[in-house]
C-alpha cells in the first residue's frame, strides 16, 4: 500500500545542505555547544523575567507548571533560545545558515500551508465526532473574550515552541545523521530517541512518565518519516503546530501548561488511570494526522 511504503527519494532535498562539513565529531561538539549555550541563555532569560515581574504572583506561583497565561507565555517563548542556540552553533560548526535546516524554503512553506489547511478540516471533523469531553465534562478555563484576546500571541508562542523542536530534531539532527548514515534506523531513530527522552517527566507524570516518552518517540518517528518523504520540515511543522495549538490553547491538562487553554480536561497529568485510557485515542489522532498530511502532499 502506497501510504505505508517508505519513499524517501525527496529526502536528498532536505539533507543536501549538510553535505558540507558533515563530520560526526562536528555534530557531537555542536550538540554539546547547543546545550551549554541554551542553559546559559535560559538562566539569563529567567533572571530577566523574574526581575521584570518581581512580586507578580501570577508568574511566581505558576511558573513551574504553567497554570497561568503569563507563565505559559514565559515557558513557550523560552524555546526561542533553543532556536537561537541551534542557529549560532550551526553557523559556527557547519558554516551554513538557519534556513538550510528547513529544506528548500519555497517547498517548506507550500507544504506547510497545504498540510495545515488539510489538518484544520480534519480537526473540525474530529470535533463533531465521538468521543466527546475527553472522558468527562470539560472544565471552562479562560473566558471566551480573554481567550480571543490572547489567542494571536498564543499562536505565535506555540509556533516558537514547535519550530525550535523541529529545527533541532528533524532539522539539524536528522540532516546530520542522514548525511553520515544510510539506515533510517539511525537518522530517524537517534533524533526521535533524544526527542522522546526530552519528554520524560517522572515528577509530573508519575507512573505514566514512560508511556509519555513512548508516545513522544512514536510522534518523533512519524515526523521524521514525513520529513524524509516530503523533503522539507513543512509538513512536520504543520502537524506539530496544529497538534499543540489544540493541546495547549483549546483543551489542555489543568496542571501542565494549561494557563492559555479555553477548556481543561476533567483529569490531570497525575491521574494515571484516566491519562492511560486517553493516550491510545491521542495516538490514533496523531496517526490520522500523519495520514492526512500524506494525502495532502499527494494532491
Amino acid at each position: 500500500m502506497w501510504l505505508l511504503r517508505p519513499d524517501y527519494d525527496a529526502h536528498i532535498l532536505h539533507i543536501k545542505p549538510a553535505e558540507t562539513r558533515p563530520e560526526l565529531w562536528r555534530t557531537v561538539v555542536a550538540l554539546v555547544a547547543m546545550t551549554v549555550m541554551y542553559i546559559l541563555l535560559s538562566l539569563f532569560y529567567q533572571q530577566a523575567i523574574f526581575n521584570l515581574f518581581a512580586g507578580a504572583s501570577a508568574l511566581t506561583d505558576t511558573i513551574e507548571d504553567g497554570t497561568s497565561p503569563l507563565a505559559v507565555f514565559v515557558i513557550l517563548f523560552n524555546f526561542a533560545l533553543i532556536s537561537l542556540s541551534v542557529a549560532l552553533v550551526v553557523k559556527m560548526m557547519h558554516a551554513r545558515g538557519t534556513s538550510t535546516l528547513f529544506g528548500p524554503a519555497q517547498l517548506a512553506l507550500s507544504q506547510f500551508m497545504r498540510v495545515t489547511g488539510a489538518l484544520l478540516v480534519f480537526m473540525a471533523a474530529v470535533a463533531v465526532l465521538p468521543p466527546w469531553g475527553m472522558g468527562g465534562i470539560l472544565v471552562p478555563n479562560l473566558g471566551v473574550v480573554l481567550w480571543l484576546v490572547l489567542l494571536p500571541l498564543g499562536l505565535v508562542a506555540v509556533f516558537v515552541q514547535i519550530s525550535a523542536e523541529e529545527l533541532l530534531f528533524r532539522g539539524y539532527l536528522q540532516q546530520q545523521m542522514a548525511v553520515r548514515f544510510r539506515s533510517p534506523l539511525i537518522w530517524m531513530g537517534v533524533p526521535s530517541f533524544l526527542f522522546a527522552i526530552g519528554h520524560y517527566q517522572p515528577g509530573a507524570a508519575g507512573e505514566n512518565a514512560v508511556l509519555l516518552v513512548v508516545w513522544a518517540g512514536i510522534f518523533g518517528l512519524l515526523m521524521a518519516d514525513l520529513t524524509a518523504r516530503s523533503g522539507s520540515l513543512g509538513p512536520a511543522l504543520a502537524i506539530h503546530f496544529i497538534n499543540n495549538v489544540f493541546a495547549l490553547l483549546v483543551t489542555s491538562l489543568p496542571d501542565t501548561l494549561g494557563g492559555l487553554a479555553l477548556y481543561h480536561t476533567p483529569f490531570g497529568l497525575d491521574d494515571a488511570e484516566a491519562l492511560r485510557a486517553w493516550l491510545p485515542v491521542d495516538f490514533v489522532s496523531i496517526l490520522c494526522m500523519w495520514l492526512v498530511a500524506r494525502l495532502a502532499l499527494r494532491r
